[in-house]
C-alpha cells in the first residue's frame, strides 16, 4: 500500500488537489479502486501536512431491484473513523427496466454523477474523491480519440461550477495493477458489482485491447499518456 500512497501524494501535491479545511466526499462503489481510494485518503491524513475530513459515500443502484450488502464497506470506515452514508437510488431499475437501455453505461454514469453530487453537497462537503486511476486516463484518451475522433480525456482537477464542488481523482497516478496487487495484500475489501453488464462495456473492450497491444508493443500506453501530458491534455 506504500507504493499507492506515493502516488496519491504526488497526484495530490502536482496537481494541488486537496487543502487545509477541505470535506471529501468519497465515491465508494465497493469496487477496488474506491476502496483503495478510502483507504489511502485515510492513511495521507497521518503525514501529508494537509487538514482535511472525508465522509464516504456510496450509491446502490439496487440493479434487479436488489439491494446489495455493503456492510464490509461500512466497516471499514468505522475502522478508520469515517463517516459513512448509503444511499438507495433506483439507477438499476430506470436503466434496465424502464429505458430498456441497449447502452447502459453513458446514462449510468451520469444518472450516478447526479446523485452523488447531490449527496456530497447535502452532507457539506466542496470536494469529490473519485477512484479513476492511470490505465482508466489512457483509455480514456483512447476512446476519445478513436471513436469519439476528439482530443481530450477527464481532468485530474474538475470545479463544477453549477454545484460549486471540485472533482478530484487522487489515483491518477496509480497503475491498475498496482491497485489490484495492494488491495489484495493488504486484504481490503471488495463488493462485487451486480451490474447486468459488468466486464461487457466498451470500456473494457478498450481495456483488453490496450493489453493486447501491449504485449505487441511494450511501453504503448506510456507514450499515449506522455503525449496526453506533454499536450495538456484536459488539465493534465
Amino acid at each position: 500500500m506504500q507504493q499507492i500512497l506515493g502516488y496519491m501524494r504526488k497526484a495530490i501535491i502536482d496537481y494541488k488537489m486537496i487543502e487545509d479545511g477541505d470535506r471529501i466526499a468519497v465515491g465508494v462503489s465497493g469496487g477496488k479502486d474506491s476502496v483503495a481510494l478510502l483507504t489511502g485518503l485515510a492513511r495521507l491524513r497521518n503525514f501529508i501536512g494537509i487538514q482535511y475530513e472525508l465522509v464516504a459515500i456510496t450509491l446502490d443502484p439496487c440493479f434487479d431491484q436488489v439491494k446489495t450488502d455493503y456492510t464490509p464497506i461500512a466497516e471499514l470506515c468505522r475502522q478508520f473513523g469515517i463517516e459513512y452514508v448509503l444511499k438507495e437510488t433506483n439507477i438499476g431499475p430506470v436503466i434496465f427496466k424502464i429505458r430498456e437501455e441497449s447502452s447502459p453505461c453513458s446514462l449510468c454514469a451520469r444518472m450516478r454523477r447526479g446523485a452523488l453530487h447531490d449527496v456530497a453537497k447535502e452532507h457539506g462537503c466542496n470536494k469529490i474523491a473519485l477512484g479513476h486511476h492511470w490505465d482508466d486516463a489512457v483509455e480514456t484518451f483512447y476512446m476519445n480519440l478513436f471513436i469519439e475522433a476528439r482530443l481530450g480525456c477527464f481532468s485530474p482537477v474538475t470545479y463544477l461550477s453549477r454545484k460549486d464542488v471540485t472533482v478530484i481523482r487522487p489515483l491518477v497516478l496509480a497503475p491498475e495493477a498496482d491497485i489490484r496487487r495492494a488491495v489484495n495484500r493488504v486484504g481490503l475489501p471488495v463488493v462485487k458489482s451486480r451490474c447486468p453488464v459488468d466486464g461487457a462495456t466498451q470500456r473494457q473492450k478498450t481495456k483488453d485491447y490496450l493489453n493486447d497491444l501491449e504485449k505487441i508493443n511494450p511501453g504503448v500506453k506510456k507514450r499515449l499518456f506522455g503525449a496526453m501530458v506533454r499536450g495538456h491534455i484536459s488539465g493534465w
